[in-house]
């Protein structure tokens, strides 16, 4: 059966590598989307370490940690650094604003205590010292020495780091908290958060403190929409697997009818035949996975952001694979167990 199952696919190979290389197109462009869904959950994770923080301060009304959307006085902070448990606080604002480059570019403003919490591992360069100076993150085109102008604020930028992005591969500018009041709000002494080192065990009225994992949930709680898109339009393009491998298999099948007849009428058990169809299947699919993993890559140069993916989705890959080759050849192998072995005979 093994014989019969490799002259088939010799004999219907262009119909066979036409399947099997639009499946990998298919395959690799989901594989890339699960590496696109990590980097956006990742990025998370990432941005809320930047700050070495155990606990975020907010008021207690504050629908959010990390992006809340109420103020505090920057002046708190330092009731809060003195309250029991915390060994050291910092005030920061986490907002948005625009790069006038030649292209508008929008990012999200970290302003913080220079030499504090919130210092971003610099690459290039060097970090704030003092209000004027920016480092800017992965995906902003501006060079150590640039200087403009940021919602009135005259910058120079005197870092770079690598990647930094949230809220879905949303570049991050890193300017002192003085420059942060002066572009967020108007020069008032203000913060949106003052993440705190230690665990805090008592805070000033109408604060809480809120956990790193807490600060975490929230960034992924403003994507989770992109998120649950992206796993439906990959559901939808292992299902679109499905189909063209099981066209394949299906077509090679109604084409094969007699020979199944034949096959039966000598005797060969139906187990033999339907090994030899779900082989093609598995074989079909298996090759689809091995080819989408250069054609994922060649995708990825697309991205703004680098998708993330590692031995976990190359194995979920080749899992799916072999479960899209099974599901594909359910048609062909009812095909298969239908056929009459009198058809053997007709014309004879």
């Amino acid at each position: 059966m093994l014989t019969v199952t490799v002259r088939d696919l010799q004999y219907r190979y262009r119909r066979f590598l036409i399947g099997v290389l639009i499946t990998a197109l298919v395959f690799g462009v989901a594989f890339i989307f699960d590496g696109v869904k990590n980097a956006v959950r990742n990025e998370a994770t990432r941005i809320v370490d930047v700050f070495g923080a155990d606990a975020w301060v907010v008021t207690a009304d504050s629908p959010g940690s990390f992006l809340s959307t109420k103020v505090v006085p920057a002046s708190l902070s330092q009731q809060v650094a003195s309250s029991p448990g915390v060994e050291r606080a910092a005030p920061v604002i986490l907002g948005r604003t625009t790069l006038p480059l030649h292209s508008p570019l929008d990012v999200n403003l970290v302003g913080y205590v220079p030499r504090d919490l919130g210092a971003p591992p610099v690459t290039e360069g060097r970090e704030v010292r003092r209000p004027g100076e920016m480092v800017v993150g992965s995906g902003v085109d501006l060079d150590v020495g640039d200087r403009l102008d940021l919602s009135g604020v005259r910058v120079r930028v005197v870092g770079r780091a690598d990647g930094l992005r949230f809220l879905f591969g949303t570049p991050t500018v890193f300017v002192s908290l003085q420059d942060a009041q002066a572009m967020q709000f108007d020069g008032q002494p203000l913060a949106t958060a003052v993440p705190v080192v230690g665990k805090p065990q008592s805070l000033p009225p109408g604060l809480v403190a809120r956990s790193g994992p807490a600060a975490v949930s929230d960034l992924r709680r403003v994507i989770k929409g992109g998120i649950d898109t992206i796993d439906f339009v990959s559901l939808l393009m292992w299902l679109t697997t499905v189909g063209i491998i099981g066209s394949v298999i299906y077509l090679a099948a109604l084409e094969r009818t007699r020979d199944f007849a034949v096959l039966g009428a000598i005797g060969v058990p139906r187990r033999q035949v339907v090994g030899g169809l779900v082989l093609e299947a598995l074989f079909l699919a298996v090759l689809s996975a091995v080819l989408a993993l250069p054609i994922s890559y060649f995708v990825s140069l697309g991205l703004v952001f680098p998708a993330e993916v590692g031995a976990t989705e190359v194995f979920r890959l080749f899992a799916v694979a072999i479960v899209v080759g099974l599901l594909a050849s359910l048609a062909a192998v009812r095909k298969a167990f239908t056929a009459d072995p009198a058809l053997a005979f007709q014309g004879a």
